[in-house]
């Protein structure tokens, strides 16, 4: 049965039944309070957990810091409760107009291996620190609150990190499984991140196995060779600007998108892609420039002017972009050689910026109008 240690706490009542703690802990405490939940996929592929993995020089940095003598560490972690604390307020008047109530809370803490009663939201990193310090008398500020659903979890660690240099790629990989209403600037990335996801794991898509994000298993991550922010770009911009040929499935007005058609289209060019460039597919960077951010965002650029010409309700789609694609496959170096038309550049020095990312793109387009014109 966990140890129940009782510390005194404010209640803070912002959203209705959802009540915020304010208190303190000791770091020995902290380990038997919370857990960390580390991002990763169950084996039927369902997302698990939410935060990025040990930046070990920081954790380091910060305990350091812990072991001196003058310390001052202001900054609360964020911790989620999955069942409700037992809050007992303290008598007497507030003298605050209603904002807090004072009182005790009882904290449950494990014992040994048994599952902590709460997942630390933010702070994880300050949090290992803590369970590596010599100074096990800091009183360590902790701000939490109940919430079992994972959802609510998520949605609040990317409120607390959207202003922080959070990795573009875990945030991708979180967004489709927030359910609560996201800030404008996270809202409008969702689908493109969702769509990327079912990229990585449907049976008939090309990318499958291949993606690499931050839930890969470690066994896993040599065959991941592409990074899943290219992706995700590739599918934003179709979908987002008005002359991507995907932008015409998407409601403006309602914000739906026929989200089957979409993917179908997706399915069939990037196949199409793969067979007609096999011995580039599937490799690293390093050894395949088409598996290249440069690479995948090209042939994206590429893929409105393809799209654009066929019907993408024909059940033949991926054979006539496949005869799209032979037009220029003879002049595509993604693996040795040189791009003639790019004044002979190595095929290895296609890096994936936006001036390169120009270059290719505008030769590729080019060269494909070119020959459509002249057939």
């Amino acid at each position: 049965m966990a140890e129940i240690v009782i510390r005194r706490a404010l209640e803070l009542a912002q959203r209705e039944g959802t009540p915020l703690y304010l208190f303190a802990v000791r770091p020995n405490e902290l380990e038997r309070l919370a857990s960390i939940s580390r991002v990763s996929r169950s084996p039927g592929h369902e997302l698990v957990g939410y935060q990025r993995e040990e930046v070990r020089q920081h954790v380091e940095e910060i305990r350091e810091y812990l072991d001196t003598a003058q310390i001052l560490f202001p900054n609360a972690l964020i911790l989620a409760f999955e069942e409700r604390l037992v809050f007992k307020r303290s008598r007497g008047p507030s003298n605050d107009d209603g904002l807090a109530t004072g009182g005790t809370l009882d904290l449950p803490l494990a014992e040994g291996d048994e599952p902590r009663p709460a997942w630390i939201v933010d702070g994880q990193q300050r949090a290992l620190a803590l369970s590596r310090t010599t100074n096990q008398a800091l009183a360590v500020p902790v701000a939490a609150f109940v919430g079992a659903s994972i959802s609510l979890q998520r949605d609040q660690f990317l409120r607390i990190n959207n202003a922080r240099p959070l990795p573009r790629s875990l945030i991708t990989e979180l967004l489709p499984e927030v359910d609560t209403f996201l800030p404008r600037r996270l809202a409008t990335k969702k689908l493109p991140s969702a769509i990327a996801d079912v990229l990585s794991r449907h049976p008939e898509s090309p990318f499958i196995g291949l993606i690499r994000r931050p839930s890969t298993a470690k066994d896993d991550r040599t065959a991941a060779v592409v990074a899943d922010n290219s992706v995700v770009e590739m599918i934003r911009d179709r979908v987002q600007e008005a002359s991507g040929c995907l932008f015409p499935y998407r409601n403006v007005a309602t914000g739906e998108t026929e989200t089957e058609v979409v993917l179908r289209v997706l399915i069939a060019y990037w196949s199409a892609v793969r067979s007609t460039f096999p011995t580039a597919w599937g490799l690293p960077p390093t050894k395949s420039r088409l598996m290249h951010g440069a690479g995948i965002k090209a042939m994206g650029n590429l893929m409105d002017a393809i799209i654009g010409r066929l019907n993408p309700f024909s059940l033949e789609l991926r054979t006539a972009v496949e005869g799209e694609l032979a037009r220029i496959a003879p002049l595509c170096r993604w693996t040795d050689g040189n791009w003639e038309g790019l004044q002979n550049l190595p095929w290895n020095q296609v890096e994936n910026t936006g001036r390169s990312i120009k270059l290719l793109s505008n030769y590729l387009l080019r060269e494909y109008l070119l020959a459509v014109h002249q057939r």
